[in-house]
């Protein structure tokens, strides 16, 4: 697609910091058998592909303002805009050598996000969008699926671990979910979770409890590809309250239904 200038900014900062992250990946598996363990690398590594991005994004747009999972947030001169970055969404998964990790990339203005990248470098996917212009997977226009049976569908969500809070209600929710579709995904990475559904990979994809630089780009991509979004609770602000459901026309209202126990 021809994108504008922010989006090429975009999406040269998420391949320039994908190359980084791919060195780093090839050298993971070496580490699994050390005393010591891959964590504090993949830690720097994560980091420094923040930086990576932090640099480019801020080098093309200095008065932008910026929110990373690493670095926090920061006010530009213009506050009408801000990036919003995940520099290494699906941690877990590049920490055991496990190929499905992304990059993430929006750009907000005035509240609304008008631009997002989502880099797969272990599979070199780049899914992309810009408010009103559609979705894309590298030069191929996407589109949500067009299942139109629970039955037939597959859907994808985060389990909790590690005593979140949010472990119960999602028990819950596969519990109401499962008996009435073809299968439940959890692949650990919601950024992809994401851009999947508009691809038309999954069905729909719903979570508690991540935050805004997770899901920033993957909610404008499926959007652009025909999708719905909305809080799980009537009324909430997925960015804010971290609670999101998305899914393909045909389906969307019913597992809304199903998720929020309706």
């Amino acid at each position: 697609m021809q994108g504008s200038a922010n989006l090429n900014l975009m999406i040269k900062a998420a391949r320039k910091a994908g190359r980084s992250l791919v060195k780093d990946f090839r050298e993971v598996e070496n580490l699994q058998v050390s005393s010591k363990g891959p964590g504090d690398f993949v830690s720097r590594a994560d980091r420094e592909a923040e930086r990576i991005i932090k640099e480019e994004l801020l080098g093309g747009r200095p008065t932008y303002g910026w929110l990373g999972e690493e670095t926090g947030g920061q006010d530009g001169e213009d506050p009408t805009r801000r990036w919003i970055v995940d520099p290494l969404d699906g941690t877990t998964n590049f920490l055991h050598g496990l190929p499905h990790w992304a990059v993430s990339i929006a750009l907000q203005h005035k509240g609304e996000i008008v631009s997002g990248v989502v880099y797969d470098p272990a599979k070199d996917e780049m899914f992309v969008a810009e408010k009103g212009a559609g979705a894309w997977l590298n030069d191929t226009r996407i589109r949500v699926s067009g299942r139109r049976h629970m039955i037939e569908a597959i859907f994808a969500t985060g389990v909790p671990f590690g005593g979140r809070t949010t472990l119960p209600a999602t028990l819950q929710d596969l519990a109401r979910l499962m008996p009435a579709c073809a299968g439940v995904r959890r692949w650990g990475a919601a950024a992809l979770d994401l851009a999947y559904v508009a691809a038309g990979r999954y069905d729909g994809y719903w979570e508690r409890g991540i935050n805004a630089w997770d899901m920033a780009a993957g909610l404008l991509i499926v959007r652009e590809a025909g999708g719905f979004a909305s809080a799980i609770r009537e009324g909430d602000d997925p960015m804010e309250k971290g609670a999101v459901i998305v899914g393909n026309g045909e389906l969307f209202e019913s597992f809304r239904k199903i998720i929020r126990g309706e």
